[in-house]
């Protein structure tokens, strides 16, 4: 939860810094800016009941949507020289990657939670008191892999 806010308030620094390059890719920007205000929304709503699977999956589905428009923001500014040698932009885009790692193992680690909660649950003595009182199985963070996404495509015309 603490690595994606931290996602959450790089993005919109990064964005800025883009527009003020990219006027005529407006649509990509403000697309980042959807999905990461709906990321946002999702992972609040999943923090505040983190053993609801729905809510786990639409955090799941809003982050696979947040990460491919990065990926197409990245290649805007790819296609921008001067914007690429931005010292704002390099530094923002530095701290965003470091951020993707941290989240990363910190995604990690829930899943292992999970599971440790879900074997746990399933084995005896364990069993018959999470059926006695109900308790459910919780929900892994299963986010697209990036190696499975498609590559944007960006054009000029």
């Amino acid at each position: 939860d603490v690595q994606l806010k931290r996602r959450y308030d790089l993005i919109p620094n990064l964005v800025d810094v883009a527009r003020k390059y990219v006027q005529h890719e407006r649509d990509t920007l403000e697309a980042v800016i959807a999905a990461r205000n709906g990321a946002k929304s999702a992972s609040e709503a999943a923090a505040a009941k983190p053993m609801d699977g729905a809510r786990i999956a639409a955090l799941a589905g809003a982050e696979g949507t947040l990460a491919g428009l990065m990926n197409k923001l990245n290649v805007v500014v790819e296609a921008y020289p001067e914007l690429k040698a931005d010292g704002t932009l390099r530094d923002l885009s530095e701290e965003l990657g470091h951020t993707e790692n941290r989240i990363a193992f910190a995604r990690q680690a829930f899943n292992d939670a999970v599971m440790g909660y879900n074997n746990r649950r399933e084995v005896f003595p364990n069993s018959v008191i999470a059926g006695m009182f109900n308790f459910q199985a919780a929900q892994l963070l299963e986010i697209e892999s990036p190696a499975k996404r498609e590559v944007p495509k960006v054009s000029f015309t």
